[in-house]
Order: C-alpha cells, then structure tokens, then sequence
C-alpha cells in the first residue's frame, strides 16, 4: 500500500495528498505533519519506514469539505486520490488514483466557496514591457481576457479582479508587480506558448480557429489563457463543458480606474481589507448571490456607452414607480446560486440538492416572464427572452428528484418512486424484508419457546437471531452461532441466511441502478446547458436591476441624466456610505464642473468635509456609469472616460517607497494620462516634503491640469497660495467647507461654499484630538510669531539658521509665571506686587 502511495504522492509533490482508505482520507509522512498543524487534527503514526514510525493524519470522508474549506482559505491545494477499483475482486491494494485537484482559483463546491465573491483563477504573461492578461472564474465558466499595456494597468486590473490564484511564467521579469498577490503559482514557460495555447482553447470551444470571439490577434491574452486552460485541465481531470467562450475585455467601453482609485473609493473592499462600509456595502441587497457577485463586477467596470446605460435606467426607474421589486426579489430568492449549480452541473459533481435547486429556480421562470411582461421596456423584453422555457427539465426533475433528498448520492434514497420501474421493483423487494423480519421473529419465538428472541441486523455481520445468554441453551439444533456478546449470543439460520443474500442483493442492485440513474440525469440535462446559462446571467442581471430600484427607492436617489456635453453638475450630492453611517442628519453639497468651469480649488479645515466631499462627486459618477440612480437630488453627467484619486498616502516599505513617494507617483499617472473627459480628485499634493517643494508642486499640478490636460478637477489643498490660482488662470474657481469657532472649540458646518476659505483651524482640530494642552499654548505662540513676521514685523530670529524656525519654541517667564497664579487665592495687595514684579520682569 505504501509503494502505492509514494508513487502517486510522487506525481503531485506540491500539494497535500488524501488518500482515500475506506471511510477516510489519510495523508501521510510530511503531508500530515502539515496538514495536522493546518487542520488541527491529531498526528499518529502507522508502520514504518527505514525503522521509523510513519506519521499520519486523517479525516473522515464525510465530513472532507470543512477541511478542504480550512486548506484553500490558507492557499493550500489537495489532490484527492479516491479507491477506484473493487475491494471485492482486488489482489493486493484497491485500485486508486487522483481524480481531481484542489486549489484555490478552481475551487466550485459550494462549501469551499464564498457565496457573494467571485472566486477567480488568473494568469499574466509578459513580454517587452506589455502584458497578457486571462481571468476564468470556474464555479460559473465566465472566462476573460485583456491586453495591457503598462504596469499601471496591469497594478489595476489586479486591483480589481483580485484573483485568490495567479498563474506566472518561470522567467516572469517585474515580480515587484506580483508581490502582494496571494496564491502566486510558478508555471513552466511551455504552458505559455502562443500555438499550444491556440491548440487546447480550439480543443474547448470545439473550434478551428479563434477569430470568433475576437482574440486571435491577442497574442500575449492567448498565451496567458492557454496557461490558465492547462492548469484547469490538470487539476479537474474531466470535461468542463460550461466553459463555452473566450470574452475579450474592450477597455474603451469602460471608465477606467486605476490601483489607487479602485482603493481610495473603496468600492467591494474598505482600506483596511474589510468588507463593511464599503459602496457595495450599503448597494448590496440582492435576492441571490449571483446578483451580489454580478453587481460587484458592475462596480468595478462602469460603463461609457450611453445607450446601454439609459437602457438600464429605464429598467430601474419603471420597477422603482411600479414597486415590482418586492415581487421580482420573493420569485428570484427560489432561483438561488443558479449560475453555480450549472457550473457543478457540467464538472457532473452536482449533488442531489443542487438538482432539486435547478428544478427550484426554473419552477420560477413563468412567474418572472409574468412580472417582466408588467414592465413595457425592450430590456425588460430582452431580459424575458434571455430567460427561456425550460418545461420538459421542469418536468424531468419533478419526476426524478424527490423534495428533499439526502446531501450525497452514496446511500441511494435521491430518486422519486414512479421515476423508474426496475428501480420501484428492487426498493419493493428490500423494503418487503421488515415484514418478513417481523413474521419471521413471531414464528421463532413460538416454536423455540425463546421469549428474549430477536431478529436484528448490522451492517458487519448481517442478519441474525439475538438470544439473551440465560436461554441460549433452549436454542434448537438448526440454529448456527455467528457471534457471542456479553450477555446475548447470536444465531443464524438458512431460512434467514436465504433472505439475507436475496435482500441485501437487491439493495445492492437498487443503489447500482440509482447511481447509473443519477448519471443518466446529467447527460439528459447538459445538452441545454449553454441555454441554462444565459437563463442564469439573465437572472442575475434582473436581480441586480431590481435591488438598484429598491436602494433607490429606500434611500432616496435619483435618476441621473446622461448628456453629450461635458461636465458634472450634482445638486444636494450626497456621500452614498457616509450618510448611512452618521447618526446626525447628511450636509448635502452640490458640484458643478464644465469647460468653463473645469477645477475647483478646495479649501476648509481639517475635519471639515473635503475628502468626503471629493469622494462622494466620485461614487456619483460611478453609480451613474453602472446605471443605477444617485444619492442627489438631481444629477446630469457629460462623458467620462477616467475617473482618479489622489487621497492620502501610506509607505510602500516592501517596495522601498515612502509616502512622498507614492504620493508622488500617484501624482504622475495622473498628469500623464488623464484627458478633458476625466474626473481627477486630487488631496493635498505637496505635503510629504518642505513647504516650498510642496507648494512649489501643487501650483504646478494644477496649472498642468487646468491649462494642459483641461480635465475636470477637484483639487484640495491647505496651500492658502493656490487660492490667488483662479485670479491667474480660466476656468478655475475656489470653493470651499467651512467652520465656527466657539472660543477654543470649532464646529464643522460641512456646506460648500463659493470662494476660499479664511484660514485652516489646525490647532483648533489638534486640540479635538486630544494633542495636550500646553503643547497646542505652544502652538499659538508660534503660529503668532509665524503670522506677524509674514506680515514683516520685527523677529527675533538672526540666531536661528537661515530658512529655519524652531519646532517647539521656549515659552517666556512671564508665561510661566502667569501660568502658576492662581487669581482667587490672592489678597488684592499681593495681586498689586506681582503686577510690578511681572511688569519688572518683562
């Protein structure tokens, strides 16, 4: 058995290998070593090798998904090597071999998976410079490629799809691009060459050649596929029909959002990685999970044709006035994780309760086509059509399945009576042995005279007739010993032994039969899988539609009017996150940008609003460009083709860059690629390094975007110099968020305002922090000093180093003196004496 192992364990060194031994999946030597860390189970030892102990490690088989599901959340793999042969007619070890690999990107067991998540396996190829780029998320089929071609877009399109699986070549030269990935997967450089690649994505789509799905001058994406297609292959070890078609990304149908941008506007993830708070967050209330996953993927592509997205809205803005949402979400919530259980469907590893989830969510399709015939709007007829009629598998599956079947196939019990007559006949023949059991009990009992007799049954030893150990001597003649218990002994006899081997036959026979029966299901259901799955993306699509009618209704958007002329006017905007966290009411804001009004110059305390302000003109724009109405109370968008963020900054130490640094290089694909169709946010440029360097950068950023690049922009700066901006250059304007001081204490009033702002209130914000007293005194002092000799006052400051003014200033001895009085212990004679004194001192 050992030989067997280590020679199978051979072929897959890399991954943890479970070894299938009757009821459990053993793993052995090293393999469980780790995986009793990583699972916390117990480590044994069986046999030996060269005179030591073998470690081992098992689970058993029932219960393998929750491990599984432990090990590929760590970004581990197993390969499950099952027993393949027949324990009955094997000489030595049953037959085995792997059947299928387990890895994080081709995970579809819907224990393994997240329900609202994409799971996606990905692969880069790269070459001078340029990269091909391939997606394929395997629990739906939905397989993806682009072409990129700088890292900045590369860094993006990892951003956004997030892969928990990436698939490089040996020699992959920028691995400073990769680093933060997970699941990182070394692969030979044969995988990615260009005519193997053609040949196994021809081998799938049944294909002579490629130029029907747009790709066959996608050189470096096909490489990067034919990768991902051999791994995929390698790792199932079956047919993966619902892999029908290769989708070729065209980026100029998109708003594109680069690395920084997707994270600042924390779309499905928030800056700390979590999933609260986030846009998805508060949009999020789709009927299925395939809705939730589809509506992600809607945010992190919005749209830039104008037809399409109007198309959507019409849809959102008739089942919003007509309220069919509640009825569209109760018909769909049966319809479930469709678009997973064809997935399962087409690997034939579907269980018993998918199919019953399949007959479910097509038992739906009449009342949906009902709803959707309410609503008179071509999308709404497209999206019937793209639902179909499926009523011979209905009837199929009414037939078949019974309503609530068991998890697995192993045991039999899934298919309903009525559905197969031979099947019916043999379950009549082993259900007829309890009656017979019973009759046979009553005419032992009588004859032998034996009241503690029994007739019984286990699956070790069979049928037999129990007698308690005090009458076991009345037991006749006939009656032959199969086992001795402590206070029982127990018999058999060839009547019984007869029934025996004709019950336990049919048993056998009847779950044989169902098994071949349950397989037959798929092959009947697969040819309309390709149908199946455009029923379940149009599912998803109307799930996503209805819950952007119902958010809009229940937290009071709008709908946005798309235009051909540029700019961005927004009237009482709102922060779609922000205003649902806060429990005082929101402080809305308008925004309005065009040609002749192309920068807004940002100005207000700290605290006061600006980022949110920036932000949420962002989100928007993005909710509009996905088709769903906005937080306003009227919104009208001309074309935008980028949308980018400059918003605070963090190190990148692994990199070796500080936050200037990142601060800096943000700032540089800006200038370098934005158009007068791009919506820029940019947040306190310049202040990672001196006063004058940053200012210096910050007036030059701005004169570049508003002159040059002529894109619309809101830029946000404590520089109180870059207000005189629109004084010198057209189309600038200052608008900015305003605050009150009460004596020491300062209220934000969140409304945006036309013109600078007076002053930034940074001790006052400071002192909110809880930055100690005598160090905000301090503080003042400073600020006076700074103030007064910017107005050319005298200062004292030859002493100090040219450029230079200390940090943390000395405070006076009249200061100290003054703040050791205590005024109400003095008599007024003291008082009177330490008024000279001080008046001496000074």
């Amino acid at each position: 058995m050992m030989r067997q192992y280590l020679a199978i364990k051979a072929e897959h060194p890399e991954v943890l290998l479970f070894y299938r031994m009757g009821d459990f999946y053993e793993l052995f030597f090293d393999d469980a070593k780790k995986a009793s860390q990583l699972l916390d189970i117990s480590l044994t030892a069986r046999g030996s090798s060269q005179g030591e102990p073998i470690p081992m490690a098992g689970v058993p088989y029932h219960s393998v998904e929750g491990y599984l599901a432990k090990l590929v959340q760590r970004g581990e793999s197993a390969a499950i090597c099952e027993q393949i042969g027949d324990p009955a007619t094997s000489k030595g070890p049953v037959e085995r071999k792997v059947v299928r690999i387990i890895t994080p990107g081709t995970i579809t067991d819907e224990a393994l998976l997240q329900e609202r998540r994409e799971n996606l396996l990905a692969a880069v190829f790269e070459l001078r410079g340029h990269y091909g780029y391939a997606t394929l998320d395997l629990a739906s089929g939905r397989f993806m490629v682009n072409e990129l071609e700088s890292d900045e877009a590369l860094a993006a399109e990892l951003q956004r799809t997030s892969p928990v699986e990436l698939l490089y070549p040996e020699q992959f030269g920028p691995m400073h691009l990769l680093e933060q990935q997970k699941g990182l997967r070394r692969r030979p450089e044969w995988e990615f060459e260009l005519g193997t690649a053609r040949q196994l994505l021809n081998q799938q789509f049944g294909t002579r050649d490629l130029t029907g799905f747009g790709v066959e001058q996608a050189e470096r994406a096909l490489c990067a596929a034919g990768c991902l297609m051999q791994y995929v292959r390698d790792t199932q070890r079956t047919a993966l029909p619902h892999i029908r078609s290769l989708i070729k990304q065209q980026n100029n149908q998109h708003i594109v959002l680069d690395a920084a941008t997707r994270r600042n506007l924390e779309l499905t993830q928030n800056l700390a990685g979590g999933l609260e708070n986030t846009l998805a967050s508060v949009l999020d209330g789709c009927a299925t999970a395939m809705g939730s996953r589809q509506l992600g993927r809607w945010l992190h592509q919005p749209l830039r044709q104008p037809e399409r997205l109007n198309a959507r809205l019409e849809m959102v803005s008739a089942i919003k006035t007509s309220g069919l949402y509640v009825d569209l979400a109760e018909q769909l919530k049966p319809v479930g994780d469709l678009e997973r259980v064809l997935a399962r469907l087409a690997l034939r590893s579907a269980r018993p309760r998918d199919l019953t989830r399949l007959r479910s969510a097509l038992q739906q399709l009449p009342q949906l086509k009902d709803l959707l015939a309410e609503l008179d709007t071509p999308h709404a007829a497209n999206l019937a059509r793209r639902l179909g009629e499926f009523p011979q598998q209905v009837d199929l599956l009414e037939r078949a399945i019974i309503d609530n079947p068991p998890v697995i196939i192993r045991d039999g019990g899934v298919l309903a009576e009525g559905y197969n007559a031979e099947l019916d006949e043999l379950r009549a023949l082993s259900r007829g042995a309890t009656d017979y059991l019973e009759e046979l009990e009553a005419r032992e009992k009588a004859r032998t005279g034996i009241a503690t007799l029994k007739v019984g049954y286990n699956r070790v030893h069979g049928y037999f007739i129990e007698v308690s150990r005090a009458q076991s001597a009345l037991v006749p003649h006939d009656y032959i010993r199969r086992q001795t218990l402590k206070n029982a002994e127990r018999f058999i006899i060839a009547e019984l032994k007869a029934h025996e081997d004709k019950v336990l036959g049919s048993q056998s026979a009847a779950l044989t039969l169902e098994k071949r029966l349950w397989e037959e299901l798929f092959d009947l259901l697969l040819p309309v899988l390709p149908e199946l799955q455009e029923c379940s993306e149009a599912c998803a699509a109307l799930d996503v539609l209805q819950n952007l009618a119902e958010r809009a209704e229940t937290l009071n958007y709008c709908r946005p009017q798309l235009v051909a002329q540029s700019g961005i006017h927004i009237d009482g905007g709102r922060h779609p996150v922000v205003e649902q966290v806060l429990k005082e009411p929101f402080i809305a804001n308008p925004v309005h940008l065009s040609p002749e009004r192309r920068m807004l110059i940002v100005t207000g305390p700290n605290m006061g609003g600006k980022s949110t302000y920036m932000r949420q003109t962002a989100l928007i724009a993005l909710l509009a460009h996905i088709g769903s109405f906005v937080p306003a109370e009227q919104a009208v968008l001309g074309p935008i083709d980028r949308i980018f963020t400059r918003i605070g900054a963090s190190d990148d130490l692994a990199s070796g860059r500080s936050t200037f640094m990142v601060e800096m290089t943000e700032t540089a694909n800006i200038l370098n690629n934005a158009t007068t169709n791009s919506l820029v946010l940019m947040d306190e440029i310049g202040r990672g390094t001196s006063t004058y360097d940053g200012l210096s950068l910050a007036w030059a950023a701005a004169e570049q975007l508003a002159n040059k690049l002529q894109a619309l922009t809101l830029f946000a700066t404590h520089y109180f110099e870059l207000t005189q901006l629109p004084e010198l250059l057209d189309g600038v304007h200052n608008v900015h968020l305003d605050a009150i001081e009460h004596g020491d204490s300062i209220a934000f009033m969140h409304a945006v305002q036309e013109g600078p702002a007076s002053r930034s209130y940074g001790l006052q914000v400071a002192a909110l922090a809880g930055v100690p007293v005598e160090v905000v005194r301090s503080a003042r002092q400073r600020l006076a000093l700074l103030e007064a000799n910017e107005q050319g006052q005298r200062q004292d400051l030859t002493a100090m180093p040219q450029g230079q003014l200390p940090l943390l200033p000395e405070p006076h001895p009249v200061v100290e003196s003054l703040s050791a009085i205590d005024p109400d212990s003095l008599t007024p004679r003291q008082a009177l004496d330490l008024l000279y004194q001080l008046k001496q001192q000074l």
